[in-house]
């Protein structure tokens, strides 16, 4: 009788782990006191969060997974890019189920500031970002999760701003991210109009604080041109915003300044930090990127177009798309969008998924 129970109770177990649901993906916070970020005087918090994806079944595997790491646009956060609700986590976890991709750890750090956000750059101004990035944020995932820790297996990706960093830092850093995915960037080459027509420069010359430049709906060029200046063209000692600009700042019409112009375009497009790293875009895995053909500032399309070309001049491998529609309203979707589509299927194609052999 004990013996056909216990065979009972072992048949009842077996049907039930037979039977139950499969782990679920979690969305674990970090935190990262950073050292490196504390250079810089716009008062940034130095304690940063990072929130990690990772997939089903992690907890239960020994597995190494690699890595993606999702830079969030300007105003823009890494909370809201995974607040409950939100398309981020069920995605992914579409892109895996489906065998769109293989399962992946997925890195989003928190890079918001008191401005409109970084520009993924090292500035004394706004912040060394680059740095922290590089410096705090890899290591410390690799350190504190079952992740394949070589480039080969760490790629990068972004939206609007988050594309120009994810760009800017696999040109610049192919050591670290082999494969790069550019949804939407800025700052990729000239546009249709002068830059330093868009701002509202009689209120940057009145204004002392950044705060007095925002929310303005009419007006969403002056604080992005500003944190532009502060990012590419710092000056510690020029308060209250700590940078130079590419107009004079005095009264009467708009003077252009040249010098400035010329530095921050050299400083700031990616064109020219395509054409600064050639030499290392060749040990690149993958690039790809892409924009929305109706994006409301036809300057962002005119340069992504140009972008492609410019590549091409250069003979750098990279795939370059212009799709129907805005630039948010295609990446996430109920049915995965371009996400599941696109950018996952390219990172699948193009990262080492499994350990090295």
């Amino acid at each position: 009788m004990i013996c056909r129970l216990a065979l009972a109770f072992t048949a009842l177990l077996f049907t039930a782990q037979a039977f139950a649901a499969p782990a679920a993906s979690v969305i674990e916070t970090k935190y990262i006191d950073s050292a490196v970020l504390g250079q810089n005087r716009v008062g940034l918090e130095l304690h940063r969060s990072v929130k990690v994806y990772l997939p089903p079944g992690y907890a239960g595997s020994k597995t190494r997974y690699p890595v993606i790491y999702l830079l969030h646009n300007i105003n823009w956060s890494n909370d809201r890019t995974f607040a409950p609700g939100t398309a981020a986590q069920p995605t992914f976890d579409r892109a895996i189920a489906l065998g769109v991709i293989k399962p992946f750890i997925v890195v989003a750090p928190d890079y918001t500031s008191p401005a409109v956000g970084p520009m993924y750059a090292n500035s004394t101004t706004s912040g060394m970002w680059e740095d922290f990035t590089l410096l705090e944020v890899v290591p410390f995932i690799d350190a504190n999760y079952r992740t394949l820790a070589r480039a080969e297996s760490r790629g990068i990706m972004g939206d609007g701003f988050g594309a120009f960093g994810a760009l800017r830092y696999a040109f610049e850093h192919p050591e670290v991210f082999s494969v790069t995915y550019g949804m939407h960037p800025v700052g990729t080459g000239p546009g249709l109009v002068p830059m330093y027509s868009r701002p509202n420069w009689n209120k940057v010359r009145k204004a002392r604080s950044f705060a007095e430049l925002t929310g303005d709906p009419a007006d969403p060029y002056t604080p992005i041109f500003v944190a532009m200046a502060q990012t590419f063209l710092p000056n510690a000692d020029r308060p209250p915003f700590y940078c130079d600009f590419i107009v004079d700042l005095v009264d009467g019409p708009t003077r252009l300044n040249v010098a400035n112009s010329m530095l921050l375009k050299s400083r700031f497009m990616l064109e020219k930090t395509a054409a600064d790293n050639i030499g290392k875009l060749g040990s690149l895995r993958g690039i790809k990127f892409d924009w929305g053909r109706y994006d409301p500032n036809q300057d962002h399309i005119y340069a992504n177009q140009a972008f492609t070309r410019k590549l091409d001049e250069l003979g750098v491998e990279h795939e370059a798309e212009e799709f129907r529609g805005l630039p948010w309203d295609k990446y996430w979707a109920e049915d995965g969008g371009r996400m599941v589509e696109e950018v996952l299927p390219f990172f699948a194609r193009h990262l080492a998924m499994a350990p090295a052999p």
